[in-house]
């Protein structure tokens, strides 16, 4: 490991700068996830149940950190001001793109997918696509992008497709325009737009191709269970697709005291989602109660039932590699590892199937 890593990889993540000297910062260096790092032999360690993640996730990193405000995130410029270490519940500790592209090619047989997630910062769009460019020359693994439409035009999307990438994520996160305005824009000083994401998803669909786009969404956030299947049935009519998350405190962040939806809550939204991408239901078709939460999803019962036995609609939803299976299937990232899993980063066993019955409220 060079100097300029082990430097980086002692300073918080949004920190400028550690001990005298200025970090590294993309493009030349950039953050990867500790399961990432792992998978890459870079960092010690073993996966709980044996759930090896095979895509490399990337972040990029500046000591100008995120022009961003968005209240759950742990690289908000409205995060508390104490140093954080970590992202989506674990270090990102940083490596030179060249010690990333030597790693990959010694454990390529691990790896289907390579993703570059995006700051709000201005030098990131320039950086994602020289960095992509980079890795495609580099290695024959496909490439997504984690974006931040609001610094973004179509012509971005354009050079980023010329680089190599072959899918786009944006992360809408957020079911309401309202929740959106309130977590990432006006309500926190952030400069976040709920429309220029949703128009950003389209160009990106239009650039890249049907199904070669789609959205995060963030379950736990305030919104009724109908309000995110309407979300979720949109991106699906513009021929996205939809990765879901459960809502985990951030450490740091503005809501680090608050608390995850109930897990019930989660699954039956895993549910719908499953279905609207996968054509057996539609959001206007379920049935809600007088809370907006789904009673019904418009099925005849052996057929629903089936559908959750195969414990398909809760795993992870992520990017696909070439072998057509989710390569980025984000061990825990919502969830610790152990009996409470969250999404799935495998497929679940009999047992798992069982349990994720008693959520929902459903006889063994």
């Amino acid at each position: 490991m060079s100097q300029a890593t082990e430097l980086k990889n002692q300073c918080p993540l949004s920190d400028g700068v550690c001990g005298q000297e200025p970090a590294p910062e993309s493009p030349d260096v950039v953050r990867m996830s500790l399961a990432a790092a792992m998978t890459l032999d870079f960092a010690p360690g073993s996966f709980y149940r044996n759930a090896c993640l095979s895509c490399i996730n990337l972040l990029l990193t500046y000591r100008s950190g995120c022009a961003a405000r968005c209240a759950y995130c742990g690289l908000s410029g409205a995060k508390v001001k104490r140093p954080i270490k970590s992202f989506i519940r674990v270090s990102w500790p940083a490596f030179t793109v060249d010690e990333i592209i030597a790693g990959i090619a010694r454990r390529k047989e691990r790896v289907k997918r390579i993703c570059i997630s995006m700051l709000t910062n201005s030098r990131a769009p320039r950086d994602a696509a020289d960095i992509c460019r980079r890795l495609r020359s580099a290695v024959d693994i496909p490439v997504s992008l984690l974006i931040s439409p609001t610094i973004l035009t179509r012509r971005h999307l354009e050079e980023f497709r010329d680089a190599g990438a072959d899918k786009i994520g944006v992360a809408i996160d957020l079911a309401t325009p309202e929740l959106f305005a309130h977590y990432r824009g006006a309500g926190v000083g952030g400069p976040h737009s709920w429309d220029r994401y949703w128009q950003c998803l389209e160009e990106s669909l239009d650039v890249f191709g049907q199904g070669m786009a789609g959205s995060h969404f963030m379950v736990g956030m305030g919104e009724t269970e109908e309000e995110m299947c309407r979300a979720m049935q949109r991106v699906h009519d513009m021929g996205g697709n939809t990765h879901l998350f459960s809502f985990f405190p951030e450490g740091g962040s503005p809501l680090a005291d608050s608390l995850p939806p109930p897990i019930d809550q989660y699954r039956r939204i895993q549910l719908a989602r499953w279905l609207i991408d996968h054509n057996y239901a539609r959001a206007e078709g379920f049935t809600y109660n007088q809370r907006r939460s789904i009673i019904g999803y418009g099925l005849p019962k052996d057929e629903l039932e089936r559908v959750i036995n195969t414990g398909e609609p809760f795993r992870t939803c992520g990017c696909t590699g070439r072998d057509g299976e989710v390569a980025c299937n984000r061990p825990y990232a919502n969830s610790r590892p152990g009996p409470g899993i969250r999404n799935y980063p495998f497929k679940p066993e009999e047992a798992d199937v069982r349990h994720i019955r008693l959520q929902l409220g459903l006889p063994l």
